[in-house]
């Protein structure tokens, strides 16, 4: 039996190429380049799987223009706000992603992120790189406590929670807004809220780790920044379009946000120049997930789906909407 034909559109860990090549006829891009909308619609006709990044867009537009070839699109990602799921359906094309096994990575990099805002990191990394570290006395590079703080999550999912844990070990007290509350065994004693903003009051540090939708586009903007309270810290780990980002700048500028920690903007790649002269700004070029051990375990899942889905099963990790 031959054997399917697999586009995987960006250069996964050697580990999942060495295993895709096994099993798959597979075509890999090693320029490592985002697929455009028209290397897409040809690849529909010419794989039966493809196994995209975030960097991929299937709009429905694009999908309307697919050949009737292509079965599944198995996402190297947890996020699929790239895919119009609804069209891909409606094409008899099945979408999976990779939850659970980025939880851990992305967590880590939002605690430090949240580490270095409040404690001065890229000021601090500054001044003792480029040789102006010539005094001392108690009132420099005072930061902001995190041990003992308020901590608000917005989207109590796999990362929030594997966060919430984190921050336990800081004795943060955790609070947390969700479409729905959580069973007691995994709230671990964190304190629901219904309401954004009756969470937003008692932040005194704040992470995002809810997906992008039309619902949350914008979800901090210039008023609920305000509803923070003062000197506050903003992490944001998910997705950049959750954050109003000239919303964010006037707030730092006020000094109603002290400092912010970011792993992703409305913009990439590149990110926001505007952020880039606010030393109490720590930026980070989306690499929540980028560990050996995840990147592994994304492009594994990414194959385990698609290899139930040949095999006439049902894959561990489809979605419809």
């Amino acid at each position: 039996m031959s054997k399917k034909r697999l586009w995987i559109t960006r250069r996964l860990s050697d580990a999942t190429l060495e295993r895709a090549a096994r099993d798959y006829d597979v075509v890999i891009n090693h320029e490592d380049t985002p697929g455009t909308a028209a290397e897409l619609i040809a690849a529909s006709a010419d794989f039966d799987a493809i196994i995209p990044c975030h960097s991929e867009h299937f709009s429905a537009d694009v999908v309307s223009q697919f050949s009737n070839r292509l079965k599944i699109v198995a996402n190297h990602s947890v996020g699929v706000d790239h895919c119009d799921i609804p069209a891909l359906n409606a094409g008899g094309i099945t979408v999976t992603n990779t939850p659970d096994v980025l939880s851990d990575a992305t967590a880590e990099l939002a605690m430090l992120l949240m580490l270095g805002a409040a404690r001065n990191a890229v000021a601090g990394d500054r001044i003792v790189r480029t040789g102006q570290w010539d005094s001392w006395s108690p009132a420099f590079m005072v930061g902001k406590q995190v041990t003992g703080a308020r901590l608000g999550i917005i989207g109590m999912g796999r990362v929030g929670q594997a966060f919430a844990q984190k921050a336990r070990g800081f004795g943060m007290q955790v609070n947390y807004y969700n479409r729905r509350p959580l069973a007691p065994d995994f709230e671990r004693g964190a304190v629901y809220h219904e309401t954004v903003e009756s969470l937003l009051a008692v932040s005194d540090f704040l992470s995002l780790h809810c997906p992008a939708t039309p619902e949350t586009v914008d979800l901090l903007d210039g008023e609920r920044f305000q509803m923070l309270p003062k000197g506050a810290v903003v992490v944001n780990t998910a997705r950049g379009a959750l954050v109003d980002e000239d919303a964010l700048i006037a707030a730092l500028d006020s000094g109603h946000v002290s400092a912010a920690g970011l792993d992703c903007f409305k913009v990439e790649p590149g990110g926001n120049p505007k952020f880039s002269s606010y030393d109490n700004v720590l930026m980070l070029p989306h690499i929540g997930s980028a560990t050996r051990q995840t990147r592994d375990a994304m492009g594994f899942r990414a194959l385990d789906n698609l290899d139930a889905f040949f095999a006439g099963q049902t894959p561990k990790d489809i979605l419809t909407k």
